[in-house]
């Protein structure tokens, strides 16, 4: 037992996986689990209950909206959007996030200052209102949803790991590296950045479940994907003007954005707790 990695012992961890790679997979394997084209549209066959409330259809086992479209085969393709904002965005926030971190902890002085103040000024701006700004001048479209929220969310991992860098870059083994000749570069990847790096796993873990969210709303605004191109938020925008006729078409994409973000928040729960190093002795102790 004692090979098995500690985060792959952890509960929080192996929920949080389970529930992220159930989605990932949904995305993944959409055309071959799909039980429709999520466009095809059947106007006999509107608002139909879940299979399993009277009056459903086996043919679609989580009913059909105002179009006849069918709800389950929407909520998997929309994954496919969820998943694709949440990795490729939480990962581009990453690099450039902590890129400016690592210079500003190591480096300090003028770059940190420089840095600092870019990230308040940053993060005066609330987050969501700042995306929908950057969505107005970037225009619509999967690729910009991505960009703008790495331009909102690189601060996130910006002012975090910059505390966690300062205090690594303090340690012995630091100064003694420079003192051997390592140039700044070998210093910042080979001493400092495995020493940030759980707390990095950990940050974009919980990044992805943000970027879920803000790319729910954008949606639901009708500032990202079009509207031939099945998304959670859209599916929520729809429902609502027929909430009395069809509610599930309401609750099912809820749900799914519940689920998936609390599939990353526990996920990077666990890897905190699994992780760092100073948690994991206060526990022993």
């Amino acid at each position: 037992m004692s090979a098995v990695p500690a985060w792959l012992r952890s509960v929080r961890v192996l929920t949080g996986l389970a529930i992220v790679l159930t989605v990932a997979l949904l995305a993944l394997l959409a055309p071959l689990i799909a039980p429709h084209d999520p466009n095809e549209q059947n106007l006999l066959t509107t608002f139909l209950p879940p299979a399993w409330a009277q009056g459903g259809d086996i043919a679609y086992p989580l009913g059909t909206d105002s179009l006849g479209r069918c709800t389950l085969s929407r909520l998997i393709y929309g994954a496919r959007i969820a998943m694709t904002v949440a990795i490729v965005a939480s990962f581009g926030a990453m690099i450039i996030g902590a890129v400016l971190a690592h210079v500003a902890g190591y480096f300090g002085g003028a770059a940190d200052w420089l840095i600092g103040r870019m990230v308040d000024v940053w993060m005066s701006f609330p987050p969501v209102i700042l995306s929908l700004i950057l969505m107005v001048g970037l225009g619509t479209g999967l690729r910009n949803v991505i960009l703008a929220i790495v331009l909102v969310d690189w601060t996130r991992f910006c002012r975090v790991l910059r505390s966690e860098v300062l205090v690594v870059t303090r340690r012995d083994y630091v100064p003694a590296a420079r003192l051997l000749g390592f140039s700044h570069w070998r210093t910042i990847t080979r001493e400092i950045l495995p020493a940030t790096l759980p707390l990095l796993i950990t940050l974009i873990s919980l990044e992805m479940g943000i970027a879920v969210i803000v790319e729910a709303i954008l949606s639901f605004v009708g500032m990202s994907v079009g509207a031939t191109t099945p998304a959670w938020g859209q599916m929520i925008a729809d429902a609502r003007q027929y909430i009395y006729d069809s509610p599930w078409n309401l609750l099912f994409p809820i749900l799914m954005i519940f689920v998936t973000v609390l599939g990353f928040n526990v996920l990077g729960d666990g890897l905190r707790l699994t992780l760092d190093v100073r948690l994991t002795e206060t526990q022993r102790a």
